[in-house]
């Protein structure tokens, strides 16, 4: 009786033990404190952003006014072959040219280019006051499909319109940049949540 005592006592002892052990391990698991991005960061996205909404609002208005008249000349009409308003009004200056084909040219997701860039600044600015990593990689995966956009934009620009759109070439380097930028926020952000777990793991 005293040994089957013993043995359920051992038993016992043996379950709080792992028990305890389990409860110190999830109280050991690395928690991720709150990491801020350098300030030179912010102060360039937000100037990059800015920029490109404003050159969005104007694209838009470009875009509106030559539709009111087609006598209208944008400031940034320079000359004959420098003209803002052919490859804004362009069947490639809406839906990036594919939209429309595939989902109608009356469709609601056939917008211009100008109102994707304009949703896309102000997503870029509004998830960059995050520190979150799914902020970081939205951040990224959305500037990799805007630098695509914009090479396949300016491979039409130059080859099939022939023509100079000085709005067109300045979203195109701010979104580059943007790129820039949201890779160097992804690799300070994941050196700064290493050096975070280091200590912890050791």
């Amino acid at each position: 009786m005293r040994g089957a005592c013993a043995c359920a006592g051992r038993a016992g002892a043996g379950r709080a033990s792992r028990a305890e052990a389990e409860g110190r391990g999830k109280m050991a698991a690395p928690v991720l404190l709150r990491v801020s991005v350098p300030r030179w960061e912010r102060v360039a996205r937000s100037a990059v952003c800015a920029a490109g909404i404003l050159l969005s609002l104007y694209a838009c208005h470009l875009e509106r006014e030559k539709g009111r008249d087609s006598h209208y000349q944008a400031l940034c009409d320079l000359s004959e072959r420098v003209r803002c308003s052919a490859a804004i009004t362009s069947r490639w200056g809406r839906g990036f040219g594919l939209l429309g084909s595939i989902f109608g040219k009356d469709s609601a997701i056939n917008q211009s280019n100008s109102v994707f860039g304009l949703v896309f600044y102000i997503l870029q600015m509004l998830l960059g006051m995050t520190a979150s990593a799914v902020a970081a990689l939205i951040l990224m995966t959305s500037s990799i499909v805007s630098v695509v956009g914009s090479l396949y934009l300016a491979y039409i620009l130059y080859f099939v319109l022939k023509e100079f759109c000085i709005v067109c070439v300045l979203t195109y380097l701010l979104n580059f940049i943007l790129f820039i930028i949201n890779y160097k926020r992804l690799v300070y952000l994941n050196e700064a949540w290493k050096r975070q777990l280091q200590p912890k793991q050791e």
